[in-house]
């Protein structure tokens, strides 16, 4: 372009040169006339002088044209330089590169993009189309695969040698293109490994889920095969060795689990019956993708329990219905809860219907008007008995002796009405015939005796009729003694369950105790745990009456010092009895008795409660006397006193002395426990009392001796004054949610750092058992699935190089069980859990010796 211009400034001097040169000639040789020479001469010097002004530009322009090639050859050198570089830059790439043209036509690339398409024998070259280099790939099979990205608009090659290259395309600023195809094999590698570790961790987690799982779980893909399955699925199938789920595994493999189920349209619950006599609850659950969630639940217990409830009750109404009286049971509503067929048969009702109808709506207005006024006063505490002729369904007029007994709760209120109803219109007519004979006793001799013999006959029938009744009373007496000892059986073995939310209670209020800064919420957290106090002591002795007379109490019988069971006894009782405004006077003694000290101790307990519950003003006496026989441990009081004839029924259950007494929280059951407890020890009880004067009870235990035992080493004592247990570290294990959330607010109250956990492998996913740090380990005995405490602690301390100190938390009294928590040396409580008891536990297991 340069150069172009530099010719045409030549030609266009060369011009203006001869130009010049002809004027001058011109000039020289030109006729002009004589008179024109200075005009010729005033014209040639214009010209010189436009000549010298063209010369002038000329020259300017020819050093600008200089300039202008100078600078040319700078930028020419230079873009050489910036194209060598490109070139450099492009070659440097480490991805296959080439750049398109407006028409798509190679104009650049570098060797990598070449040797990107040697093995499908192309070979690259400027000037070929882009469409063109696309076509011979897929035809000659270099690319197996094509992927559009839908974020970045990159488009993912698959080669045929399983290279993976992902293309990027820019547009240039002259309407070309700019391709960049980038090798993401290895990344493609790395993302399908992680991938597949995910998938693989997911299973695993899977699986350990639902191998956590108390239920039996199987899943079913739509296609009827077992995809996968728990351990508990496998144990109630019976299986032992797990199952290559995932591969077409048939579910008949499962056995009598799904034996006769239609899995695909399985929806309520099934029960199956499988061949050792286990019974298995079956429900399907549908999936979106298809197939099906089949859980397996273990209702054997569950059914057996229902069936022998079904039992019980049908016994029981078996009984009542064939009795020759009337029953029923009103609630405090006045409604009917329960009926014999007597009952119903008297006034009509068909069998069953009428169970929860109010009794306004099942009589007449004249008929309650009778007996509402009977009602209210039975309602209030009063039981009745009274006569009232009614007419029955039938139409018959009947005379009835009807007998009300009030029902009373724990808190001698009144929560419903037994009704007994006789029918003594047959001895009310025997009596009526009687007293007209005696009224004409003179006028009808004769046929005063012949009425006596009709009489007699009819006392006699009836006599029979009772006979037969009093020997169907005794049978039924029998089933429901042995239905009453059923019950106290199953009472005494579910105690455990039933101090479980008391424990929970016991130790929420415990911690509320130590939150609690104003006077007011004292008094109200007092209150409470006052109550749960009454709560438990009132439970306690239901479950001690259950136990005694379910016979599950076996006496641990040894030698000890009345001392340790008597000085620890008067100093419980002395502040109780100084709350009441008593004096309790304690003489010590020095004996060694042979007993079980645990149920002596509930004994002379009784013996004191009844003593500062019955006196009013004065002073009870705890002491002994030194008999022949045996030592006489004696309970005095200054008390209301026992009149002669009741002192053999107040060791009756449910009994209560009347006259003033200063809690009415009782049952009636601690003389009758204390006497099941002599008479299981047997321990002689006495009582002497006079009525004003006071009352002693005594138990007499024969003597013991008392020998050493080499090598015995003393528990230590608890600490003295407020228990520091700050950054104590303690692990809980209770299978009840709600004693870990009570626990661990409680212990946290202390400073304590507590880790709780519903199971042993609930504790190893928080913790590792074998190494993290912990001071003591506090067990629940009874565990799920018939795991023990016991044997939690015993395997996570052979993990660990030092053992934790152990404490087993439980409501098991058993001696079995207390003689095998001191055989491991660890520490026992007993639900419900004092919290002042189990701080001081805690301190002896942290405190060095």
């Amino acid at each position: 372009m340069t150069t172009a211009r530099e010719e045409a400034l030549t030609r266009e001097v060369e011009r203006l040169r001869r130009i010049n040169a002809a004027l001058i000639e011109r000039v020289e040789a030109g006729n002009l006339p004589r008179s024109a020479p200075y005009a010729a001469f005033e014209h040639t010097a214009l010209l010189a002088e436009q000549v010298r002004e063209r010369t002038w530009a000329l020259n300017q322009t020819l050093h600008e044209l200089r300039s202008s090639n100078r600078l040319l050859a700078e930028a020419r050198e230079r873009a050489e330089r910036a194209s060598q570089t490109l070139v450099d830059a492009i070659e440097s790439i480490t991805d296959a590169f080439v750049l398109f043209d407006a028409d798509l036509r190679i104009e650049r690339f570098n060797r990598r993009f070449a040797e990107l398409w040697l093995p499908a024998g192309i070979r690259v070259r400027r000037g070929m189309t882009l469409d063109a280099l696309r076509h011979r790939a897929r035809s000659s099979g270099l690319v197996v695969r094509e992927w559009l990205g839908k974020e970045d608009r990159s488009i993912v090659y698959q080669l045929h040698d399983g290279r993976w290259l992902q293309v990027y395309q820019r547009p240039t600023r002259g309407g070309g293109r700019v391709v960049l195809h980038v090798d993401i094999t290895e990344l493609k590698r790395q993302e399908s490994a992680q991938r597949e570790h995910a998938l693989a961790e997911k299973s695993r987690l899977l699986q350990a889920t639902l191998d956590s799982l108390s239920q039996g779980v199987a899943v079913v893909a739509a296609d009827g095969c077992l995809e996968m399955c728990n351990r508990r699925c496998l144990a109630l199938a019976g299986l032992t060795a797990p199952l290559a789920t995932g591969g077409g595994v048939p579910l008949e493999r499962l056995g009598p689990l799904v034996a006769g189920l239609e899995v695909r349209s399985l929806a309520a619950a099934r029960e199956q019956h499988l061949p050792d006599g286990r019974i298995v609850e079956v429900r399907g659950h549908p999936m979106p993708g298809g197939g099906r969630v089949l859980t397996f639940t273990d209702i054997t217990e569950r059914t057996h329990y229902a069936q022998t409830l079904l039992e019980r009750e049908r016994w029981i109404r078996t009984i009542t219905d064939e009795l020759p009286v009337m029953i029923a049971y009103l609630n405090r509503d006045l409604r009917y809860a329960f009926v014999n067929r007597g009952y119903e048969r008297w006034y009509g009702w068909p069998r069953g219907r009428r169970l929860g109808g109010e009794l306004h709506e099942l009589h007449s207005e004249a008929h309650c008007r009778r007996l509402i006024p009977y009602l209210e006063r039975v309602l209030q505490g009063e039981s009745l008995s009274f006569e009232l002729a009614e007419t029955g369904a039938s139409g018959e007029e009947r005379v009835l002796l009807r007998s009300y007994v009030p029902h009373r709760n724990g808190d001698d209120g009144v929560i419903g009405v037994f009704v007994l109803v006789r029918d003594i219109t047959e001895r009310r007519r025997a009596t009526e015939a009687l007293r007209h004979a005696y009224q004409n006793l003179e006028q009808r001799v004769r046929e005063r005796t012949a009425e006596l013999t009709r009489v007699n006959r009819q006392l006699r029938a009836e006599i029979h009729e009772r006979t037969q009744a009093e020997q169907r009373l005794r049978e039924a007496k029998t089933e429901a003694e042995a239905a009453n000892l059923s019950k106290t059986k199953f009472l005494a073995a579910v105690s455990h369950d039933l101090l479980q939310p008391l424990n929970a209670a016991r130790l929420f209020v415990g911690a509320l105790e130590e939150q609690v800064t104003t006077s007011q919420g004292g008094e109200l957290v007092g209150l409470i745990g006052r109550s749960l106090k009454d709560v438990e002591s009132l439970l306690a002795t239901l479950v001690d009456s259950s136990r005694l007379d379910a016979g599950v109490i076996t006496p641990d019988i040894g030698a000890f010092p009345v001392a340790e069971l008597l000085d620890g006894l008067a100093r419980e009782y002395r502040q109780v009895a100084a709350s009441e405004g008593l004096e309790l006077r304690h003489v010590p003694c020095r004996a060694v008795v042979v007993s079980d000290i645990s149920l002596l101790g509930r004994v002379l307990r009784n013996f004191l409660s009844n003593a500062v519950r019955y006196t009013v003003k004065g002073r009870l006496l705890l002491g002994c006397r030194r008999r022949p026989h045996g030592l006489e441990i004696q309970v005095g009081d200054s008390g209301i006193g026992i009149e002669e004839a009741e002192q053999a029924a107040i060791f009756q259950e449910f009994r209560r002395l009347d006259g003033p007494v200063r809690s009415d929280r009782g049952l009636g059951l601690g003389l009758s426990i204390a006497d099941k407890i002599s008479r299981i020890l047997d321990h002689p009880l006495r009582v002497r009392s006079r009525v004003g004067a006071g009352s002693l009870f005594s138990i007499t235990l024969p003597y013991g001796e008392i020998a050493a035992a080499p090598g015995a080493a003393a528990l230590p004592a608890p600490p003295a004054g407020r228990v520091d247990l700050a950054g104590c570290r303690v692990w809980v294990v209770d299978n009840d949610s709600d004693i870990c959330h009570a626990m661990k607010t409680l212990l946290e109250r202390w400073e304590c750092r507590v880790w709780v956990a519903e199971s042993e492998a609930a504790l190893s996913a928080q913790l590792d058992l074998a190494e993290a740090a912990a001071d003591v380990l506090i067990v629940d005995y009874h565990l799920d699935h018939g795991e023990t405490g016991l044997a939690v602690a015993e395997r996570i301390n052979a993990r660990r190089r030092d053992p934790l100190a152990v404490m087993a938390i439980t409501a098991n009294h058993s001696n079995a069980l207390r003689q095998q928590v001191r055989a491991l040396g660890y520490q026992l409580l007993h639900k419900p859990v004092k919290p002042l008891r189990l701080r001081l536990a805690l301190a002896q297991l942290v405190t060095p010796p």
